[in-house]
């Protein structure tokens, strides 16, 4: 397979008003976008964005690109990223796009594609747009220029389509719910969904103004909705990221529970239902706490690689339904084609439901182990990670760990970093283990 020139994981994403994320780009990848896509089935696209100021822009810059390709564009405004995989699908376009750089501050920003059936674009439909952007931009006739339209109910019925993942015979009468959205796109989401299905709704993180998103609030930053959980004596706290794919959740102590967590809480009762197919995919990042609690209910567990893609792509080489990043990623395929952060708060709050317990005692039955992660910066050329005395120092660590708990080295995606984890039952014993190995790596880069 070729090498992509500018498709990272995650699509297109960058510093805003740095290559590529700029509007000439922007506009010259919306062009070589609608030249592949016009070629085949609806010529039509949708396009969502997130909360950030720069989505004004780069929206405008799509829109152009697409239009001078002959393609129509519907405009769905501010809507999370599972909202846009979603209508995709509904409509029956070609593609759908998201303007998000999800987590990331608001001076990022990125361009995601989702296919008809609410999956990532296909390898070859990438290569080929990526060919196209290294030729001259045209424009059809003005006969076959794309027309804009703004879809006006496009949070309704995602709104909709949420609540139908709930079961109708539940109710969230009762449930005093804290919910965190991040200044983000799921702000005029998220509280509805949740009122509408009974609930008392706290909303925090419901003001964006174009550069608050994230900041201070949401699932990354978990100290505003913890207290307001406790403020509020809430039942349980919900917490979206920028772009509405990532969950984490508080329960009524003001404990965070983080995506690990809410996979257990969720295979617990879709196993207790008769509703489990196959077992439950994590990542090397997952805590073994999860691994050994799904294994006493005779769940299998795998790893994938870091990156709710990788999640993704061993769900369906494995033929299961239901996994999650421990930041939060939650993937369950019975209802969504991608990690929703709603529709996976709402698969715990079905299990709050169905056991009539609270968030706190069903995530009992998990103990996390105490993960410690050392840092190692490093240059040159040399491997660190093969380096004989590191290569011994693992194996000496795995040895005292055996069927306690586990060592992991990795290099990092984004900075120059060899990240040293280690877990085990007692927190003095893997902070010494994982300083151990950490030594052995300095000395070798």
């Amino acid at each position: 397979m070729s090498e992509r020139k500018y498709f990272g994981t995650d699509g297109v994403r960058g510093l805003v008003g740095q290559y590529p994320i700029t509007p000439d780009f922007v506009m010259k990848l919306g062009y070589a976008a609608g030249k592949v896509l016009a070629a085949q089935g609806t010529k039509k696209v949708l396009i969502g964005k997130d909360t950030r100021i720069s989505g004004y822009m780069l929206e405008s810059a799509l829109e152009a690109g697409f239009s001078a390709a002959g393609v129509d564009i519907g405009l769905l405004g501010p809507m999370p990223t599972p909202g846009i995989a979603y209508l995709t699908k509904t409509f029956r376009a070609e593609a759908g796009i998201v303007i998000s750089a999800s987590h990331n501050p608001y001076y990022d920003n990125g361009i995601k594609f989702f296919s008809q059936d609410g999956s990532k674009l296909p390898d070859e439909v990438e290569l080929a747009i990526e060919a196209e952007l290294d030729k001259e931009m045209g424009c059809v006739d003005s006969a076959k220029l794309g027309k804009a339209t703004r879809i006006d109910d496009a949070a309704g019925r995602y709104i909709e389509f949420c609540k139908s993942n709930f079961p109708s015979h539940y109710s969230l009468k009762g449930l005093k719910l804290v919910v965190d959205c991040a200044h983000g796109a799921t702000y005029h989401i998220a509280p509805n969904v949740f009122r509408e299905l009974g609930a008392e709704v706290i909303v925090i993180g419901a003001s964006p103004n174009g550069t608050n998103i994230n900041d201070g609030v949401g699932a990354t930053s978990m100290d505003a909705i913890s207290q307001a959980v406790v403020e509020h004596q809430a039942d349980l706290g919900i917490a979206l990221d920028g772009d509405g794919d990532r969950l984490m959740m508080v329960d009524h102590t003001g404990y965070v529970v983080d995506g690990d967590e809410c996979v257990y809480v969720i295979a617990c009762n879709d196993l207790k239902a008769g509703k489990i197919r196959g077992g439950v995919v994590g990542t090397l990042m997952s805590n073994m706490g999860l691994e050994l609690a799904l294994a006493d209910m005779g769940v299998p567990f795998a790893r994938s690689k870091v990156g709710d893609r990788y999640v993704m792509e061993m769900l369906k080489e494995n033929n299961w339904q239901l996994g999650a990043e421990n930041s939060g990623h939650v993937i369950n395929l019975k209802h969504t084609s991608t990690g929703d952060g709603i529709i996976a708060a709402l698969n715990v709050l079905t299990a709050v439901c169905r056991s009539e317990k609270s968030l706190y005692e069903l995530r009992q039955g998990m103990n996390k182990l105490p993960q410690v992660l050392v840092n190692v910066r490093f240059s040159g050329e040399s491997d660190p990670l093969k380096d004989d005395n590191v290569v011994g120092a693992v194996h000496r660590v795995n040895e005292k760990l055996t069927g306690r708990g586990r060592v992991l080295l990795r290099k990092s995606g984004t900075e120059p970093l060899i990240r040293v984890m280690v877990e085990g039952p007692e927190v003095e014993e893997v902070t010494e283990l994982a300083n151990e190995i950490a030594e052995a790596v300095k000395l070798a880069c």
